[in-house]
């Protein structure tokens, strides 16, 4: 499905170009890891994955639901997420009204 037959655009740079590599996002979080292996100093780091995901998930989640005015139906659209899940992300992050 095209836009002329309706089809929302899918996310990607601010301008709407999608999987385009180097967006502002890509380049915030790329800065932070750097700053984050620096703050390390050559010790050990175990779980990073988890780490980066709690601590993006949570603003993000915040925003979306900002911008969607707390609307979890359209936030989930935006999130492409199922509603249950949006429902139960936000509980996790005591963001749940």
């Amino acid at each position: 499905m095209d836009k002329a037959e309706g089809a929302e655009p899918q996310c990607g740079s601010p301008r709407g170009e999608t999987g385009v590599e180097g967006g502002p996002i890509r380049a915030a979080v790329t800065q932070a890891l750097d700053d984050y292996f620096r703050e390390l100093a050559g010790h050990d780091c175990h779980g990073l994955y988890h780490l980066v995901l709690r601590e993006v998930e949570a603003p993000l989640l915040q925003a979306v639901m900002l911008r969607t005015n707390g609307n979890q139906t359209k936030a989930a659209q935006l999130l492409g997420l199922n509603r249950a899940t949006l429902r139960k992300k936000l509980r996790e992050h005591g963001l749940a009204s």
